[in-house]
């Protein structure tokens, strides 16, 4: 999605008593400011019931709808947030609205249970989806043409998203903000609203798995580590030994903290840090696979294709940042002079988290 010559419009869909706050919130925090020193574009930011009013959250508190359904006949991005469908069915004329936005091209994204909506909407039919897991049995029984995974925090399906549960909508709107303006703005409205770019793994780490403390300061040290130099050998063994692990204890704790493992952890940074150097450098591809550590170009080119769906130099094109400035990466600088001669070891580059498996 390109920036636009006018505000994108965007609203999000709520009813009396099943709003959700913190979505709700979330929702606000990402389109409700003017966030274009940030590179993204101005938004057009409302929300939209059925029937405007003073209208209650699921905590009780009130908020002033101005906007009917007929605003979603020009929305370019719909919302949805918690619902809690099982003794409210959205009416017809909601679901009607929902697939005119979606078959007009509108992008429709839903919060925790706000799935629901879509797919009694009949939108989701066949495709992969989540949900906050406590209730991803139940849109599995109540939609069993869905592929329905409670294992992740969001699931991609082009025009339309899915989130998990509560915090996950921040995940979700951040894929969102990377994979349409980039992950030079994505990166930026982290740090804005103070949250990691990206979250490792999936809804497991959060189910009944507690970790403690102690490992997950030492893991977490290893990580940061490694984030720092992804040009060396990031073998597991390499990184057993920094965290004084036999190899076999470090995938097994690494797997419990992160929900995922190493090696798709470690290629999440990668093209992440990729991605960062694609759009703020002049480095030539074959210079960047070498300092984020894919070896060679065709190794980068692989991988870009297969988990971003385009090629490094399409990449660079869309999301391409004004004026390249140097950046300098897990001890290496790209001079711009074709020599990523050996620094610091203090990246200008923030060691990121890497995208859920």
């Amino acid at each position: 999605m390109s920036l636009p010559n006018r505000p994108l419009v965007v609203s999000t869909v709520v009813a009396d008593g099943l709003i959700g706050s913190f979505g709700l919130g979330v929702c606000h925090e990402v389109f409700a400011y003017d966030r274009q020193h940030l590179g993204l574009p101005r938004f057009d930011f409302a929300v939209v019931a059925e029937t405007p009013g003073i209208l209650r959250t699921d905590t009780g508190l009130g908020v002033l709808v101005e906007h009917g359904l007929d605003r979603l006949e020009r929305s370019d991005i719909v919302l949805i947030t918690a619902w809690e469908l099982f003794d409210h069915v959205p009416s017809d004329a909601l679901l009607d609205a929902l697939r005119a936005a979606h078959a007009r091209g509108a992008m429709l994204v839903s919060h925790c249970t706000g799935v629901f909506v879509l797919a009694a909407a009949g939108l989701l039919e066949g495709l992969r989806v989540t949900t906050h897991w406590r209730w991803a049995g139940e849109l599995a029984a109540r939609f069993p043409d869905l592929d329905v995974d409670p294992g992740v925090l969001y699931v991609d399906n082009g025009a339309i998203l899915t989130g998990a549960g509560t915090a996950a909508g921040v995940d979700t709107l951040l894929h969102l903000v990377r994979r349409e303006w980039g992950a030079a703005a994505s990166n930026a409205l982290a740090r804005e609203m103070v949250v990691p770019p990206h979250r490792d793994g999936g809804q497991a780490q959060f189910v009944d798995a507690p970790v403690a403390r102690c490992e997950d300061d030492l893991l977490g040290v290893v990580l940061e580590w490694a984030g720092a130099h992804l040009s060396d050998d990031l073998s597991v063994d390499v990184l057993a030994r920094r965290a004084l692990m036999s190899p076999r204890t470090f995938a097994r704790r690494f797997k419990a903290t992160t929900g995922t493992t190493p090696h798709a952890w470690l290629l999440g940074q990668r093209l992440s840090a990729a991605e960062t150097l694609l759009e703020e450098t002049d480095a030539p591809v074959e210079e960047i696979a070498r300092l984020v550590g894919f070896g060679t170009a065709a190794g980068l080119r692989e991988q870009f294709a297969r988990r971003r769906g385009v090629s490094p130099r399409a990449y660079r094109q869309t999301f391409r940042s004004t004026g390249p400035a140097p950046v300098q990466l897990d001890g290496h600088r790209w001079d711009g002079d074709g020599r990523g001669g050996v620094g610091s070891d203090q990246p200008l580059v923030e060691a990121q988290l890497g995208q859920p498996a």
